[in-house]
């Protein structure tokens, strides 16, 4: 999906203060979610460990929120994207990734993706890697402030994605009415491992804004 995101969440000063204290937190448990893919130590020792956690979870359970992160969070009139699984300041099981977009409708991220993201021995999930390139198309894709939802997503997987250093890059090809069409590609160590062709449509409620404008058969030619 291509939303207009808060390009840098912690930079906000409204934001500033509880990013203070929830990304430190988010990165623990993040590591949390490592050692649990990865510790070898004994019984005794899982069992205090989950102890510790039961314990947290009834601290942190003491006040909810009544909607979802995204839901409740804005600045102004863009989304404040903290719960969202590849990017979010608040999310444990995101990397998570830094985005750089520019307006011309390109996107791209150096990151990395450790055991607990493993598919296949060593290699990444597929469907992680379809996560992230959704995600990343979506950041080329709102780069000039276009909302838009993923209607079509194709996938080719070249080759098995290798855990540790990667980089995502995604870009707009063309647009035609109130569809976009974008690409993107993984790249690991030896090259692309998957390649991706997607098309975006832009919801109803945000044609007017298109600037080429859109005739009435357009507009019923989809479901967006």
């Amino acid at each position: 999906m291509a939303w207009p995101y808060v390009a840098d969440d912690t930079s906000d000063p409204l934001l500033a203060a509880d990013a203070e204290v929830w990304q430190p937190f988010t990165d623990a448990v993040r590591e949390l979610v490592d050692a649990c893919v990865q510790s070898d130590v004994d019984a005794d020792d899982v069992r205090a460990a989950q102890a510790d956690v039961e314990a947290a979870l009834a601290r942190l359970g003491k006040a909810r929120l009544s909607t979802t992160l995204g839901q409740s969070g804005t600045v102004g009139s863009r989304r404040r994207a903290w719960g969202n699984p590849v990017i979010g300041v608040r999310n444990p099981i995101a990397p998570p990734l830094h985005v750089d977009s520019d307006p011309a409708g390109r996107a791209w991220s150096d990151f990395h993706l450790g055991p607990a993201y493993e598919g296949p021995p060593g290699l990444v999930h597929g469907g992680v890697v379809s996560l992230i390139i959704d995600q990343v198309l979506g950041h080329a894709v709102g780069a000039g402030r276009q909302p838009a939802m993923t209607g079509t997503l194709t996938i080719r997987y070249e080759r098995g994605t290798p855990l540790g250093d990667l980089r995502v890059e995604a870009w707009v090809e063309r647009r035609e009415g109130v569809k976009i069409h974008a690409g993107a590609h993984v790249l690991g160590p030896d090259g692309p491992t998957a390649v991706a062709e997607a098309v975006f449509i832009v919801p109803r409620r945000f044609r007017d804004q298109l600037s080429d404008g859109i005739g009435a058969a357009d507009q019923g030619s989809t479901q967006g």
